[in-house]
This record gives C-alpha cells, structure tokens and sequence, in this order.
C-alpha cells in the first residue's frame, strides 16, 4: 500500500481552511531532454495534482512547472486551477464583506447555514441603508421607496428571504447544493445594484477628472514654451 502524500499548508477554495492537503492523484507531463554535444539530460514540463480538503472533503486542482536542473523543489510556484477563486462584489462596506466572506465560508460545508447568512446579509443591507420597517419584507419595501434598489429586485430579495427561512427552520424543508448558486446570484445581484454600480461609477468620475487634469496641465505646459 503506497504512503500517502500531502502538499504543503493550503486554504480550501470550498471552505476557507488552510491546512495540509492530501495529494489524492497527480498527472505529471514531464519530458526527458538531453543535450549530445554535453551529455547532460534533465526533465521539463507541467504537473498537475489533485488535493482533498480534511474539513469539507471538497478538491482541488492545482499545477505546477518543473525543470529538475533549474528549480529547487521550495521555489516551486502553484496555481490553483479549481475552485476559481470568488471575487466578491466591489465597494461593499466592511460590515457587508465580512458577513459575505463569513458567508461563504460555510458555503461548501452547510447549504443550510449559508441560506441563514446570506439573508442576515440582507438585514445587514438593510440596517446599512437606514431602511424602516418591523419585518424584513417591509424594510425593503421602504429602499425601494427610497430609490435604493428597484422594485424588482424586491421579488429577488424575497426570494432570498424565502430561502433563509428553509434554511432556518427544519420543518419547512432543507436547502440543498442545487440551490447554492441560486442564493449566490440572489445576492450578488442585490449587493451589486446598492454598493457596486455606485462605487464604480464614483470611481470613472475619479478617472474623468485626473484625465482632464492632467490634459490641463500638459495644455498649459504648451502655451508656456510658445511664450
């Protein structure tokens, strides 16, 4: 029976955890090379390995390039080639990353807890846009008042609220991994339109006006040397 092998600390792209991984199968595309004139021969090429996370039991897909006459084996760069890697939604408070990072943690682990999280994000959302209103539903109603988000993105969010509360309560069922990309595109969608638009047009106007500077300035620059 063959040892087993594990890599080096990695954090999980399923979970988050970051501990050693075992290496459940590699795919090496190594080639022999040698050169006539100084008979000296090395092996080149590409390896692939397939890595099991302890906590969530998820696998990753990580490569790496060898050349045995030219890498020491801890110089060696990876690159992980699954899970791609989330990229959150730009411009969130902190507040909202953090709970959308603590959500995505669980993500891999408890489709249950994940629909809990994501619909305290949108409490979150809520308390963050100063909205009113006793229950959940009415609070969004009152962004939509507001201008915050549009009327139709309240049936997205009270799809989302749906979920949470499958997630939350046993007795209406149980949420299941088909439905993680469902609450993940919920999500983003509503993060999107109340952070992201905003911040990215804030940062175009940001642009506009350090081009327009610096087109002033080299205007200006140009009239002084025909003086």
């Amino acid at each position: 029976m063959s040892q087993k092998r594990f890599s080096g600390v990695q954090e999980c792209g399923h979970c988050s955890n970051s501990a050693p991984m075992e290496i459940v199968n590699e795919y090496s595309q190594l080639k022999s090379y040698d050169d006539p004139r100084s008979r000296f021969q090395w092996e080149a090429g590409t390896v692939y390995e397939l890595l099991l996370c302890p906590a969530c039991r998820g696998v990753t897909l990580r490569s790496y390039y060898w050349h045995d006459a030219a890498i020491d084996p801890s110089e060696v760069e990876y690159k992980v080639l699954y899970p791609a890697s989330s990229d959150s939604p730009q411009g969130l408070p902190d507040t909202i990353q953090k709970a959308y990072d603590e959500a995505n943690k669980v993500k891999a682990i408890d489709v249950n807890a994940y629909g809990v999280l994501i619909g305290r994000l949108l409490e979150l959302v809520c308390e963050d846009r100063n909205a009113s209103g006793k229950i959940l539903v009415n609070r969004l109603e009152d962004l939509v008042s507001k201008g915050e988000i549009p009327e139709k993105l309240v049936g997205v969010a009270n799809s989302l609220r749906n979920l949470r509360n499958i997630g939350a309560h046993a007795t209406l069922g149980e949420l299941t991994p088909g439905e993680i990309p469902i609450l993940d595109n919920l999500c983003k969608a509503i993060l999107e339109y109340v952070y992201s638009a905003p911040f990215l047009v804030t940062q175009a106007k940001k642009r506009v006006e350090a081009l327009k500077k610096s087109a002033k300035k080299r205007k200006s620059g140009k009239s002084k040397k025909t003086i």
